[in-house]
């Protein structure tokens, strides 16, 4: 076995060491905050203690054809960007965590992602940082690709400790750290309906477009398709915020149902207005928080075919509200499957990035309460900004895909730097 140690958390806080495979592959969950489906994790480890700083997840491009260019670009994205925030890596550890098929057994899984595994061991020594262990995480077991020693690790791998059993589960759950379930079960949270109701739903939106679109190219009546798009949402807020609190999977079935099909459809156009839905990206504290993040959730499942894109509004302020609140994992999930949808929306990548670099949201939110003064304030000294919407219906020309597993690596850092402000949010004027 391969004994190192990692601890959590700067020296000058309490630190947990995990000692060999076992006990980093019980830790993956907590430093995700979920279970990682389908998908890559590179840590990042520094000092000669192995603290925990940066990570890294990607799904699994399901061509092996992927992998060669897929693992350098994963080990440049880690390296690179951890040197951004100051501190080259001194070594890597690397999960790879996927669920056999039907027939298929974990020790299968395992040999068939042996060469990614090698892939991603060889970029990162290309870029002189070794890899001190790369595992393999399937059906309930975890097997190391850096140790021989079948004492140890045995071909047919090793169980994974009972959840709550592990030194690091101790550890997160005094820290109050919670395991947000499976990547899979929080992006179901946020993927299109696919129910019957799917076609109505697919009307309503046609009918929106038909109505909606022609006035927000029309400047009078953009700003009046907003003045009704805010009141719509601040209505549908309150009908979910006055409705009765039960477990999230019967919560998103609830406000499913608090919702009418042409409600979503207005607000789903409307907020493809950028000033539309900067104004909304204000409902992201106190009492407000928590039903604009079950607005903007429900929304994005509504955005059914062919209006996958659309989602990239409400799937961003989704992961804003999440972030601004302290739900990283959520965060992530969120802003990620935006980009996934639309790869060029770039409030989006503005949000994504600051929040993978650890920077303090507390910077946005004073920007958007400043807005927000501003405009109920002095509403005459704002300056008007011409947005170009999004169009109703998807046009013939798609967007170039990104690889199959993901949108683009999605990463993660233990500290922030509250000296470092955010990014200007002029972007997500200029962009989308």
């Amino acid at each position: 076995m391969n004994q190192h140690h990692e601890s959590t958390g700067p020296a000058d806080e309490q630190q947990i060491t995990l000692r060999g495979p076992a006990e980093l592959a019980d830790a993956l969950p907590y430093l995700m905050g979920f279970h990682p489906n389908d998908s890559v994790v590179m840590v990042a480890l520094h000092g000669g203690r192995g603290r925990f700083g940066g990570r890294l997840r990607l799904g699994i491009p399901q061509s092996p054809q992927e992998w060669p260019p897929v693992a350098e670009q994963l080990a440049e994205c880690l390296i690179k960007g951890s040197e951004r925030r100051g501190e080259r890596p001194d070594a890597i550890v690397i999960f790879l965590c996927q669920d056999p098929a039907e027939g298929e057994s974990g020790s299968q899984i395992m040999e068939r992602l042996r060469p990614l595994a090698q892939r991603l061991r060889t970029a990162c020594g290309a870029l002189d940082v070794p890899v001190l262990e790369a595992l393999c995480i399937s059906d309930g077991r975890y097997w190391s690709y850096c140790c021989p020693d079948e004492r140890c690790c045995p071909t047919e791998g090793n169980q994974l400790a009972l959840p709550g059993t592990s030194v690091m589960a101790a550890a997160a759950a005094y820290a109050g750290i919670q395991v947000r379930g499976t990547l899979r079960e929080m992006e179901a949270r946020l993927a299109p309906l696919n129910t019957t109701a799917v076609a109505e739903q697919q009307r309503a939106l046609d009918s929106a477009g038909a109505e909606l679109v022609p006035k927000i190219l029309d400047e009078v009546g953009r700003k009046d398709v907003a003045r009704d798009t805010l009141g719509l949402a601040r209505r549908l807020m309150k009908r979910l915020r006055e409705a009765p609190v039960t477990v999230p999977s019967t919560s998103d079935i609830n406000d499913d149902g608090l919702i009418s099909h042409d409600e979503a459809a207005a607000v789903i156009l409307g907020l493809q207005d950028r000033e539309t839905r900067d104004k909304a990206a204000e409902w992201m504290e106190g009492p407000e928080a928590d039903s604009a993040l079950r607005l903007w959730r429900a929304l994005s499942r509504r955005c059914v075919a062919p209006y996958e894109e659309h989602a990239a509004a409400p799937l961003t302020l989704a992961g804003w509200v999440s972030w601004s609140t302290g739900d990283e994992p959520g965060a992530r999930v969120a802003l990620g499957l935006a980009l996934r949808v639309d790869p060029g929306y770039t409030f989006a990548q503005l949000l994504h990035e600051a929040c993978n670099q650890g920077l303090d949201p507390e910077a946005l939110r004073r920007c958007l309460r400043g807005e927000r003064s501003a405009r109920t304030g002095r509403s005459g000294h704002r300056t008007d900004r011409r947005t170009r919407p999004r169009t109703a219906r998807p046009t013939a020309a798609r967007r170039r895909k990104t690889p199959s597993g993901s949108a683009r690596p999605e990463t993660a850092t233990t500290r922030r730097r509250p000296g470092q402000a955010f990014p200007s949010r002029r972007g997500s004027r200029s962009g989308r």
